[in-house]
């Protein structure tokens, strides 16, 4: 470059400098817009890639959903048989005498049904009976029972639980003197879907 005129190499110099603006031009304003673009093309392709792979858990999943669904309806159509329903009275006779009877509790006494809404949940589907019940059992006995009632009839509830000893009630006068006398109140949800 040395041998070069003067005007020569100032030419050389104002080309080079140029090509350089020219590429860094080139770069900044075509290449690097094209390399955003492509970034942001890619990152919304992830993002639909990863919604289609949700999309096909969840269809799937749609199969073991109508599996659980049907099966909970299933469940929930054999409690609704042995729930309350028609003469509750007679229900609450055949259903908690039975029972009793079975798990050494002498129940005796039985009030009529005393309908209530349930008031857990709005819409709730269902109305609730209360039944107040007296008899006598000895007390292992007695928990026995109320233990096996709530577990084996998971729509209903025993409450207001008051005992005494069965000497002192009239309806065991004369009776076993290890034996409580129980007053309870049953509340048990009536099943309004009977067909």
């Amino acid at each position: 470059m040395k041998n070069l005129p003067k005007e020569k190499r100032n030419r050389l110099v104002l080309i080079g400098v140029l090509t350089v603006i020219a590429a860094a031009a080139i770069y900044y304003f075509l290449i690097k817009a094209q390399q955003n673009s492509a970034s942001s093309i890619a990152k919304a392709i992830n993002e639909q890639k990863l919604k289609v792979g949700s999309a096909e858990r969840l269809i799937a999943a749609c199969s073991d959903i109508k599996k659980n669904v049907e099966l909970a309806n299933q469940k929930l159509a054999s409690i609704e048989e042995t729930m309350a329903s028609g003469d509750m009275y007679a229900w609450v006779i055949q259903t908690v005498g039975r029972f009793g009877q079975e798990r050494k509790v002498e129940i005796p006494q039985f009030s009529r049904e005393v309908t209530t809404d349930v008031g857990i949940l709005p819409k709730f589907p269902y109305k609730a009976a209360v039944f107040n019940v007296r008899g006598s059992a000895f007390y292992h006995d007695l928990g026995k029972f109320l233990a096996d009632f709530e577990n084996s009839f998971p729509y209903a509830r025993v409450q207001n639980i008051e005992l005494e000893p069965a000497g002192s009630s009239a309806a065991n006068a004369g009776g076993d003197v290890e034996k409580l006398a129980f007053r309870l109140e049953i509340v048990a949800l009536i099943n309004s879907n009977t067909r």
